[in-house]
């Protein structure tokens, strides 16, 4: 279950940032001061999404999953990022469409497989345009773990 392995210290709400790359600097600059990844990470995930975007439309609500190679990376986590203002992302599959995203689920991944899994666990949350809404109107990092703590009791 993915609300076991977050860390209220890698879930932030009101996020200001002005571009995609902001929000890779801050919250994966989190991931590398908590320990979780290496100093490279952070450039390597910028990198990684301008090759493959991770911008997802979910009936109008805006997602991101950026993550990038398990050499950057020295322990698995999941960081949330719930954005002000819409932040424009290349939509995954494309290479100049855009979807303006406000909630980023980020990965820090040491076992490829497992990221498949992550992955698969997160687009179940996702898919309920509900859970999107109510995760953009969390205050707090539990209230997020709570939110998606329920939803994942309802799979």
């Amino acid at each position: 279950m993915i609300w076991e392995e977050l860390n209220p210290s890698l879930i932030f709400t009101d996020v200001e940032a002005a571009t995609s790359d902001d929000v890779m600097k801050f919250v994966g600059g989190a991931f590398t001061r908590e320990g979780y990844t290496k100093d490279s990470y952070v450039d390597a995930l910028i990198e990684r999404e301008a090759e493959f975007p991770t911008g997802l439309d979910i009936d109008g609500v805006g997602v991101a999953i950026p993550h990038t190679a398990v050499t950057h990376v020295n322990k698995s986590g999941i960081a949330i990022a719930v954005l002000t203002n819409p932040v424009a992302f290349v939509q995954m599959g494309t290479d100049d469409e855009y979807t303006d995203v406000q909630i980023v689920f980020m990965l820090s991944v040491v076992d490829p497989n497992q990221h498949i899994d992550e992955l698969q666990q997160i687009i179940a949350i996702i898919q309920d345009k509900g859970v999107l809404e109510q995760l953009l109107t969390a205050k707090t990092p539990s209230e997020i773990i709570d939110l998606i703590k329920e939803k994942e009791n309802t799979l």
